[in-house]
């Protein structure tokens, strides 16, 4: 045991567990406190902290500090492989003073990178025993030999590292099932969770911020599939009506005759089969919102009875002559291309103008690639709860092909898909081949003579989570997040993708 106490050691011991008992969120930033302090304070030229990818079955560097950090972050080891593989494959500590000779010494390394390793000490990161990764040092400072003290030292600091790592695993585990039971919440209320990661799509909430502020009608626009229904409900919960109701009404689900008295009531006698008076979706919706979904379906009747109501508030109910007045924000959609039924006679000008006041267009998910990560795991954490399965997430082949793939029906489509995939799936991460897609691609990614589809998920993915790492001031914790992946699978991608962080050239 420790023979004597270093107050300053002890100190950092101190101040380490309490970041750590606070709920640290940022999760690599604390273990690389961790190794700079073990590093510092056992005198140490170089160390790192290596995790192991289970599913691979491969050892990577998580935080690496010295001379040649940024170099070695870009290699792997198999448990077994190298004296860090060793101490993972065996779960024992070591300390190897003549690590040239040491037949478990691991050369390829080094000689990439041009670095000589003389003594090295390593010692295994622990959780209920079980192995999750290694920490080491090389080479003590001024030549000398890693010592018994040093390594009780490097173990302490393991402990804390794995303790780390299991705080932050339950942190993102609690943050899941909030993530789950709000928009359970919601879907209670009748209301859906809106995932919006993009720019494109943030800066449209952004304009419904204004929007919600005003009474005037919404023409919300954009292919079927793409969420329009859930932008109507951003509109009223962020109105000063979200305490009223908002009624939704699915212009092109009913016939012409039934879609009236829908909307508007009837009377008793009024038509075969109305044997007493029916209150209408707009009178359900006195003092809050009416969502008239597929408005380009309904006929030229209905349309002046509908103009007539945004302009005067008042409407007959089918088979009365009474004018019944109310107080209700219209909320209308369509995926037609509305101008071109009004210049071909078939949408009334007037009315067009009048639901047109603000309005609103949703891009294709093909158009906001950065939401499919989001909205993927979205859709599988739901479905796990289901269907009572778990999954690790998807593979980087199903992700590549989500990334690629065109989603001629949009969200509405991706969410289809994704269930069926965690239905089916048996492994531990959902496949490419349990997803179905075929292989409509964005287009300009399969241009002749461009790079391959391969080449250009990479660069893409390349691309976005660096630009996800600056809005994080390159936090790979908070990145995560915004991602919704694991930190050690973002970890991984950083690595795999040789994405540098410049601060660290």
């Amino acid at each position: 045991m420790l023979s004597q106490i270093d107050i300053h050691k002890f100190n950092t011991l101190i101040e380490i567990n309490t970041l750590i008992n606070s709920n640290y969120q940022d999760v690599h930033a604390l273990l690389t406190h961790i190794l700079e302090s073990a590093t510092r304070l056992c005198d140490g030229d170089a160390s790192s902290i290596m995790l192991l990818d289970k599913e691979a079955n491969a050892l990577y560097f998580e935080v690496a500090l010295g001379s040649k950090r940024i170099e070695i972050k870009r290699f792997t080891l198999k448990p077994g492989e190298g004296i860090a593989g060793w101490v993972v494959q065996h779960n024992k500590p070591v300390i190897v003073n003549d690590v040239v000779n040491d037949e478990r010494h691991f050369r390829s390394i080094p000689q990439q990178i041009d670095y000589s390793s003389k003594t090295m000490m390593a010692v295994p990161m622990r959780v209920k025993d079980e192995c999750i990764g290694v920490i080491e040092l090389i080479n003590k400072k001024h030549d000398r030999y890693f010592v018994q003290e040093d390594l009780e030292w490097l173990e302490i600091f393991a402990n804390q590292a794995a303790l780390a790592i299991v705080n932050a695993q339950s942190i993102e585990k609690a943050q899941s099932e909030i993530q789950i039971l709000r928009a359970q919440l919601q879907t209670d209320k009748g209301y859906h969770t809106l995932i919006a990661k993009s720019r494109i799509v943030l800066e449209k909430l952004e304009i419904i911020e204004r929007i919600a502020q005003t009474d005037s009608s919404v023409l919300i626009l954009g292919e079927s599939g793409v969420g329009k229904e859930l932008f109507a409900e951003q509109i009223h919960l962020r109105s000063k009506r979200s305490d009223h109701p908002l009624i939704r009404v699915n212009c092109a689900a009913l016939p012409e005759g039934l879609l009236e008295s829908e909307l508007f009531g009837h009377v008793k006698g009024a038509f075969t089969g109305a044997v007493s008076d029916r209150q209408g979706r707009f009178e359900a919706s006195e003092g809050g919102t009416i969502f008239l979904d597929e408005i380009g379906d309904i006929s030229p009747a209905l349309q002046a009875k509908l103009l007539r109501v945004i302009q005067q508030k008042t409407f007959e109910k089918v088979g009365s002559d009474v004018s019944v007045t109310v107080n209700v924000r219209i909320l209308a959609a369509t995926n037609k291309d509305i101008e071109t039924l009004v210049a071909q006679g078939k949408f009334r000008s007037d009315l067009y103008y009048r639901l047109n006041v603000l309005p609103l267009y949703i891009p294709p998910l093909r158009q906001r690639p950065e939401d499919i990560p989001e909205l993927g795991m979205f859709f599988l954490k739901r479905c796990m709860q289901e269907t009572n399965k778990h999954f690790d997430g998807f593979s980087s082949e199903a992700m590549e092909a989500m990334l690629s793939y065109s989603w001629p029906g949009n969200v509405r489509e991706m969410e289809n898909c994704v269930e069926r995939a965690c239905v089916i799936g048996k492994n531990k991460w959902i496949g490419e081949e349990d997803l179905f897609l075929n292989k409509r691609v964005i287009p300009g990614f399969d241009k002749e003579g461009s790079r391959n589809l391969k080449t250009a998920v990479t660069l893409f993915k390349t691309h976005f989570i660096k630009k996800v790492l600056e809005e994080h001031r390159w936090n790979q914790t908070e990145a995560a997040k915004s991602l919704d992946i694991q930190r050690t699978y973002l970890s991984k991608l950083i690595k795999e993708l040789v994405i540098i962080n410049p601060k660290e050239e």
